[in-house]
């Protein structure tokens, strides 16, 4: 699979004037895992920007990228928190929001910089951390401004309020590796 270049869109009943726009680059590593690179451009200034001391459990309700994975018609999925802190977290359901235990799997390696009006995190999952065979992929991001209020980021949003585990969210289709 090459290089593809996608473009998160906010949800319509969180309007962000702050962020311009969420960028993501998404290719296989060299071991079958996943290259993922994040892109935020905008008034970073105005946006509260964890600084690596949050509880890892709650990195989604503070600025983090985020990364669904399912294995093609599967109820399953796993759902990774990356936060520009340095933090990550895993967590797994078995079905719609049935959260699991989750076994030990390699660490993703974490990058990420601030610069100017940009905001950019680059995650490498090992392929030992995702399904096998062809998956769907949600992209999102949450984006916590300066005063508190949070905007929702993602490929595409289901009907009503932001809900990154609805499964029409799962919205990129990766094939399989081809050996």
């Amino acid at each position: 699979m090459p290089l593809s270049r996608l473009q998160l869109i906010c949800h319509p009943d969180t309007p962000d004037a702050l962020v311009r726009a969420i960028g993501v680059e998404i290719a296989p590593s060299a071991d079958g895992g996943l290259r993922l690179r994040y892109r935020l451009t905008g008034a970073v200034d105005g946006l509260r920007i964890p600084d690596g001391g949050l509880p890892v459990e709650r990195l989604w309700a503070h600025t983090c990228f985020e990364l669904f994975v399912r294995a093609e018609g599967g109820e399953a999925y796993r759902e990774f928190n990356f936060s520009p802190g340095g933090q990550w977290m895993r967590f797994d359901f078995s079905a719609y929001r049935a959260r699991i235990d989750s076994p030990a799997l390699p660490a993703p390696q974490l990058d990420w910089q601030r610069a100017g009006d940009a905001l950019t995190l680059e995650a490498t999952l090992p392929a030992a951390a995702l399904p096998t065979g062809a998956l769907h992929l949600a992209i999102t991001a949450v984006v916590e401004r300066a005063d508190g209020g949070l905007h929702y980021w993602a490929l595409g949003h289901p009907p009503g309020k932001p809900d990154f585990h609805h499964r029409d969210g799962f919205a990129f289709a990766l094939p399989a590796p081809t050996p």
